[in-house]
């Protein structure tokens, strides 16, 4: 419970430190405030003294020119009753002259003082103008200045109230600030003062503690001691126990031994050779009956021994099978059963590599002469498809035709290479048809089923192998699938291949000689007849040589 509370108190002192410190950042965050807004203040004055100076300049500046314009006014009316009463004096001069009626040129002397003096007259009145407007706009200017001051004054008397209310409001804070500071002080003893108590109480609960712990260990220690001695009094009783009843046991199988196998009751048994009896020499093989020691006491540790001896000697020499005759025939039997086996194995796999013997003379024969036969139709049939070319077929290893390969070597006409990789794809194509050809024509087949072997052939190539089509045709039936308008004109019936606009797929067949005309052959009908052109996807007819055609099956 005192730990308890302390914890509580320690908890509730950290709590009012925190919020101490946060009310003495605020306080000093005021204060800052409070600074800051004083500087401005003072600042404020002091611009505003500036303002009232300038004021009171401007209002200065603005009665003199008050007084100039006064003053010029004024001037400028003497000026003007002075030019009238020139203008009068000059009137009343020309007047009187009209009157007189004189001929004789009066004197102008008068006349150009008084031009001169109107002209000065006229002059002072455009500059007293000139300074009248001066003033004016002058006045107009430091009007405006006037109460833009005024303006001015009036905004900073303003900032200056609400300044003061804000330092009002910051004192105000700061006083709370302070009430709260020290109500966080007295808080901070008082938390204090219960940490002490709280410290003191926890240390005497420790004390108590350890004093209860070592009790308590001592106590433990104790009863782990009693328990070691109840365990090894327990141990030591339970080994007695079976120690007893290890000897019951061996004197009961000693005295059951005793009895089956030497038919001597255990009592006559100790009576005649218990260790009370001297032990006699047991003669060995190689000892002489008539020269044995004495007897000798019986020890018990010698005796031992001796039993274990005997005892290892004896289980060198196992135990007795009573069965080992019968299991000796049986493998004797069993020998010699296997051993005829072995040798009719000998004798099969003899008669077998001599069936592989045959066999492989056989198939060696058969590919050699199947070989020579196919180089020769190679040559023939590439000498048809390349005029003025060579071709041959060798063997890798002719020493052993079973695991020999096939090389073949190809030169067109006008070509030294004789490489097929050096070759064009339309050179490589025809080379291959015509090993295919030489092996038909080496060993021939009812059938044969080529897929576009000609796709990459040229016209002249492409006729080429049709004549070799129209000769295998005498002994075989071609069945060609083919893209190639002349290789289908050479056939016996078309079958083509379309999908109809159901999806589903449809074949199409047609024997040309059906359809060819009286008095032509097979070629033409096929040439101007239906079996050029394959129906579409939606029954419509396309050119047997468009590209939306369907792979279609030449049989000859």
């Amino acid at each position: 419970a005192a730990a308890a509370r302390a914890e509580r108190t320690t908890f509730a002192l950290r709590g009012a430190r925190e919020r101490l410190a946060q009310a003495e950042r605020r306080e000093e965050a005021a204060l800052d405030a409070l600074h800051d807004s004083d500087a401005r203040m003072t600042a404020v004055a002091e611009q505003l003294a500036q303002l009232g100076q300038v004021m009171r300049s401007a209002r200065a500046e603005h009665e003199r020119t008050s007084a100039s314009i006064t003053a010029a006014e004024q001037g400028l009316a003497t000026t003007r009753a002075e030019l009238a009463e020139l203008e009068q004096r000059l009137a009343d001069a020309e007047s009187v002259a009209a009157e007189s009626g004189e001929t004789t040129e009066p004197d102008t002397t008068e006349r150009e003082r008084l031009a001169e003096a109107a002209a000065r007259a006229r002059s002072a009145e455009t500059e007293a103008r000139l300074a009248l407007r001066t003033q004016e706009e002058r006045a107009r200017a430091l009007a405006g200045r006037a109460d833009g001051l005024e303006a001015a004054a009036r905004n900073e008397l303003a900032a200056r109230q609400r300044a003061a209310e804000r330092r009002a409001r910051r004192a105000e804070e700061r006083r709370t600030a302070e009430a709260v500071g020290s109500g966080a002080a007295y808080l901070v003893e008082r938390v204090g003062h219960l940490v002490a108590q709280a410290e003191q109480e926890r240390e005497v609960a420790r004390a108590r503690q350890a004093e209860r712990d070592q009790q308590l260990a001592a106590a433990r220690a104790r009863a782990q001691e009693l328990a070691a001695e109840l365990r090894d009094l327990t141990d030591s009783v339970h080994a007695d126990e079976i120690a007893r009843a290890e000897q019951r046991l061996r004197i009961e199988a000693l005295q059951t031994r005793a009895v089956e196998e030497l038919g001597v009751d255990p009592q006559t048994l100790v009576e005649d050779y218990g260790p009370h009896q001297p032990v006699p020499h047991i003669p060995g093989p190689d000892d002489d009956p008539d020269d044995l020691p004495e007897p000798v006491p019986f020890v018990r540790d010698v005796q031992d021994k001796r039993l274990r001896a005997a005892e290892r000697r004896l289980a060198q020499l196992g135990r007795v099978n009573p069965l080992a005759l019968e299991e000796f025939a049986a493998l004797e039997e069993r020998h010699t059963f296997l051993a005829e086996q072995v040798e009719d194995l000998r004798r099969s796999k003899a008669d077998l590599l001599e069936i592989v013997k045959e066999v492989d003379e056989r198939v060696e024969r058969v590919f050699t002469e199947a070989f020579h036969d196919t180089a020769e139709q190679f040559e023939r049939v590439f000498s048809r498809l390349f005029p003025g070319g060579e071709g041959r077929i060798t063997l890798t290893d002719p020493d052993d035709m079973l695991t020999t390969g096939i090389e073949v070597e190809a030169r067109p006409p006008g070509k030294k290479i004789k490489r097929l990789s050096l070759l064009s794809g339309g050179e490589r194509s025809l080379t291959a048809v015509a090993l295919l050809v030489a092996i038909f024509k080496a060993r021939p087949s009812p059938f044969y089923i080529m897929d576009e072997v000609e796709a990459a052939l040229d016209d002249t190539n492409l006729g080429r192998l049709i004549t070799l089509f129209e000769e295998l045709r005498d002994s075989s039936q071609l069945i060609v699938i083919t893209h190639q308008k002349r290789t289908m004109e050479v056939a016996d019936a078309l079958y083509g291949v379309s999908m109809r606009g159901d999806g589903v797929t449809t074949v199409v067949s047609q024997r040309v000689r059906d359809v060819a005309p009286p008095g032509t052959t097979g070629r033409d009908a096929a040439t101007s007849g239906p079996a050029g052109a394959s129906a579409g996807p939606a029954g419509e007819d396309r050119p047997a040589g468009g590209q939306d055609r369907r792979p279609e099956e030449a049989r000859a």
